[in-house]
């Protein structure tokens, strides 16, 4: 099965250095993924192309209007089933079960926000799920929209490998990853640690499980 993403932004020039790049290139060399990058401006009814206007009830800013996006959205999505994403500061913290989640799902659609944010009507209209990937604001939904595409994109079946390995990830059962450590085994006076020379399997689970659950509990309490 391909996973299709179709992404809705006023900038889509800005997402090809990174989506012609790596394991997102190889995913779609390999037919696992198709990306597709809409131009909102395209879909607007202003003759001037514009995509914003000023909030009811002043304040600072322009908040992006309602008829693009969703004309957007109902003419990309047609008749097909896609579940439709809004990248929004105030949406759900992304986390790896939302990636898994996602990761099953055969169409997406994200929508890029942009200025002091996007009309209500907006969500009322056409969005399934908002996300957000922390807690700061950014100048826009495209690098949130790049993050989502990669980490969904990892997890689809075939994309990285027979040789990978998602079980000890980050993140997996609610832990951080343990300390990894390669060539040579002494650097400038740092030592790897014995276990992990000895070449005991079942003792190198344990301790990785150990210090998996040591690094949670010292960076990401909240967690456990």
């Amino acid at each position: 099965m391909m996973m299709r993403f179709d992404i809705i932004t006023i900038f889509p020039d800005i997402f090809w250095p990174v989506l012609n790049e790596s394991i997102i290139k190889r995913a779609q060399e390999k037919k696992k993924v198709k990306i597709l990058v809409h131009d909102l401006r395209e879909y607007t009814q202003d003759k001037h192309k514009k995509v914003d206007d000023r909030p009811f009830g002043g304040g600072p800013g322009m908040v992006m209007t309602a008829q693009p996006i969703v004309d957007a959205v109902r003419k990309v999505k047609g008749r097909r089933k896609a579940k439709v994403i809004l990248t929004t500061p105030g949406g759900n913290p992304l986390t790896q079960k939302h990636v898994k989640n996602l990761s099953k799902e055969k169409n997406l659609i994200i929508i890029c926000g942009h200025y002091e944010g996007i009309d209500e009507r907006v969500r009322l209209s056409v969005v399934d799920q908002c996300l957000s990937i922390g807690d700061y604001v950014l100048t826009g939904g495209e690098l949130p929209a790049m993050v989502i595409v990669d980490s969904v994109t990892r997890l689809i079946p075939g994309v990285l490998g027979k040789e990978a390995s998602l079980q000890d990830e980050t993140f997996e059962n609610n832990l951080l990853e343990y300390p990894h450590y390669t060539r040579p085994a002494n650097f400038r006076g740092k030592k790897v640690p014995n276990v992990l020379l000895s070449g005991n399997h079942k003792l190198i689970q344990e301790w990785r499980k150990q210090q998996s659950r040591q690094r949670t509990q010292e960076v990401r309490p909240d967690l456990l």
